[in-house]
């Protein structure tokens, strides 16, 4: 059994599907998905009945992200967030013109039961964005930084490669887990399209919101397998470009 992780989709479904085949995922493989499964391009809602469908065969994980629960708001309340709208909100609304209210209750139950993270057994951390507390997860007094914080990744880029975890300087939070594996900001930011490793901080965003491809990777051996950037499979769209 293979556990593999998956990063941002942004409601891109033949992406999904073109990763799925090329690593040859089965029901034996565990799925952890780190968040951000909508918005961006035009296949939002079937992304989610696509992963509802995949929970009942496989242990999955879902992971919340900040444009799920932006989703979740708008499903809820139908409350125009025009922030949202111009961040890849606005395919997401067109996309559910065309959705019953059936299916929309049952995206509103698959987006209320998304997990804020997951921690395994050998003390692997999987979280949409990151943390704030220096003493981890558990301690976090506001959840939402859960899938909203940036200062996580951006430490660890800024970390000094030949700094020591026993270091009076070190980042507390890096001595925290084994790895912690997250999304949320696009390593396009700086110029890559594959998974980056920072410290013990594994980025599985590789940009398939703008025109990056998605990414899918076995954590223990650490292979990796890609899509086509969805720039070109949705090439008569502009995702979150």
């Amino acid at each position: 059994m293979r556990t593999l992780v998956i990063g941002d989709i942004h409601g891109g479904l033949r992406a999904l599907h073109q990763i799925m085949e090329r690593a040859q995922v089965t029901e034996k493989d565990k799925l952890i998905f780190l968040g951000d499964y909508v918005d961006g391009w035009s296949q939002s809602p079937q992304v989610l009945d696509y992963l509802i469908a995949l929970n009942t065969t496989n242990d999955c994980v879902f992971i919340r992200g900040n444009h799920d629960e932006l989703l979740l708001h708008w499903l809820k309340d139908s409350t125009d967030n025009l922030l949202w709208y111009n961040h890849g909100g606005e395919a997401t609304v067109i996309a559910y013109e065309k959705v019953n209210n059936e299916t929309k209750q049952s995206h509103i139950e698959f987006l209320q039961s998304l997990q804020d993270y997951y921690l395994d057994d050998e003390q692997r951390l999987f979280i949409h964005a990151g943390f704030t507390n220096m003493n981890g997860v558990n301690y976090e007094y506001f959840p939402k930084l859960f899938y909203w914080d940036r200062t996580l990744w951006e430490t660890a880029l800024a970390l000094d490669k030949n700094m020591l975890p026993d270091d009076l300087l070190y980042p507390k939070r890096f001595t925290l887990y084994n790895e912690i594996y997250i999304g949320h900001t696009p390593v396009s930011r700086i110029g890559e399209t594959i998974p980056v490793k920072k410290a013990c901080i594994w980025n599985i965003d590789t940009g398939a919101a703008f025109k990056g491809p998605l990414t899918i990777m076995d954590i223990d051996s650490k292979e990796y397998w890609q899509s086509e950037p969805l720039s070109n499979l949705y090439f008569d769209e502009k995702g979150r470009n």
